[in-house]
């Protein structure tokens, strides 16, 4: 996520040369979507709230990127462009919950990776600002369904603050629904694993030290800005800010155990609020969660066991046992730390299908990768719900969206047409006419 800055002229003039022999970066055919001009209603479809619920035989009507009603039937404005839904499913646009969707397009390609800033403690990193609005990944997430991403930056320690991201759009401004979102933690990096107990405890106990070190002179210089107008800026302290009075969650990714135990400590003994990302030992330790009402993203249903006595299907089940329990939670795709990640975003529907083969409800499963993401990313008064007054954030299936076999054959994005057009299409289409 670095930026140019104070580039010397010779710097300049040696970057421009190096530039010139490189092959032009190439950016996806796919055009924007235009405004809304007029109505669009759909009928006569399967409409699928997002809030556990579905319409029979149903009918949504927007207008200029809200959607304006929901129901068996809707009004018919003049001019309103009608679109027969039947056999077909509508959704909200789904939302993955933690990737690194546009800022890693090629994981063995170092040069098309910028989700990782240097030093351990960046909490004014924002992740959006080095968002892709070119990449190539954007429109295959599309062609699953995925209209929205919450965009993680990647590192170790304090990793900066994410936004959600819009799939549709000319450049970030015009992508970014809402930052930050949260200030993001990688919590396994700070809880070692493996080697000497007694260098493990000294090691853990620095890097607790430092963290605590460094939100005690951010709440000072918090301090200092209420009492002197002439404190001088650290925008380090300042982005901590909302997150020590409360004000903005910490996204903290843990795994393990030990983990996961180890920050809702942290955490809730500072008072600052908690969402657990990754999650695979959530369960067992679901009574901190419940106790604390500490929210789960789940990344990636599709991983195997972490320990050798675990079931097989120990992370398929996993969110219908914390549905159980009564964790809130919401699935992710494979987020930002795993091999495939943004490059698998398209995969999200069958990481909540997975679940779905494994007790969790189908349209809890829906719920988990629409409403419950938005609630938890704290989007829900805008997109996650085919509601009045949300965004006409929603895209229309010609069958269940959880399964492999269903094709997105619409989508809007704020009520603009999105092009479902993508790199894999081509590929298909040309080597279909291969002789």
């Amino acid at each position: 996520m670095s930026r140019l800055n104070n580039v010397s002229a010779v710097a300049l003039v040696f970057l421009v040369g190096a530039c010139s022999v490189l092959p032009p970066a190439r950016a996806h055919d796919m055009v924007p979507g235009a405004p809304q001009t007029n109505a669009i209603v759909i009928r006569n479809a399967t409409l699928h709230l997002g809030n556990g619920s579905i319409v029979e035989n149903g009918a949504v009507l927007f207008e200029d990127g809200l959607i304006s009603e929901v129901g068996a039937s809707v009004r018919l404005p003049d001019s309103a462009e009608v679109i027969d839904g039947s056999d077909k499913h509508v959704y909200p646009g789904l939302i993955d919950a933690y990737t690194d969707l546009g800022l890693r397009e090629i994981t063995a390609v170092d040069v098309t990776i910028d989700n990782t800033e240097r030093g351990d403690l960046n909490p004014n990193v924002r992740s959006w600002v080095a968002f892709n609005p070119d990449s190539e990944l954007i429109p295959v997430g599309r062609a699953g369904g995925v209209m929205l991403a919450h965009v993680v930056p990647g590192g170790r320690s304090l990793q900066g603050q994410s936004g959600v991201m819009q799939l549709d759009g000319w450049s970030y401004q015009d992508m970014l629904l809402e930052g930050p979102t949260g200030l993001c933690v990688n919590w396994e990096s700070i809880v070692p694993r493996g080697g000497d107990s007694k260098e493990k405890a000294k090691r853990y106990d620095e890097q607790i030290q430092e963290l605590d070190d460094l939100f005690e002179r951010a709440r000072r210089y918090g301090e200092s800005l209420e009492t002197d107008e002439n404190v001088a800026t650290d925008v380090r302290l300042e982005s901590l800010l909302p997150v020590i009075n409360g004000e903005r969650p910490v996204f903290v990714q843990a795994d393990r155990l030990g983990a996961i135990e180890s920050a809702i400590s942290f955490f809730t003994s500072r008072r600052i609020p908690m969402i657990l990302c990754g999650g695979a030992d959530a369960m067992h330790c679901v009574d901190h969660l419940t106790a604390h009402d500490i929210p789960v993203i789940l990344i990636a249903t599709y991983r195997l066991p972490r320990r050798r006595s675990d079931p097989v299907d120990a992370l398929y089940s996993l969110p219908s046992k914390l549905r159980e329990a009564g964790v809130r939670f919401a699935i992710a795709g494979e987020g930002s730390g795993y091999p495939g990640g943004a490059s698998n975003i398209r995969n999200l529907p069958y990481h909540a299908g997975i679940a779905v083969a494994h007790g969790l409800p189908r349209e809890e499963a829906v719920r988990a990768i629409t409403k419950s993401a938005a609630e938890i990313l704290g989007v829900a008064d805008r997109v996650g719900t085919l509601a009045a007054k949300h965004h006409a954030t929603l895209i229309i299936a010609d069958g269940d969206v959880l399964e492999s076999g269903t094709r997105v054959v619409d989508a809007y994005v704020q009520g603009r047409k999105v092009d479902l057009g993508n790199k894999h299409k081509q590929l298909y289409r040309k080597y279909e006419q291969k002789p």
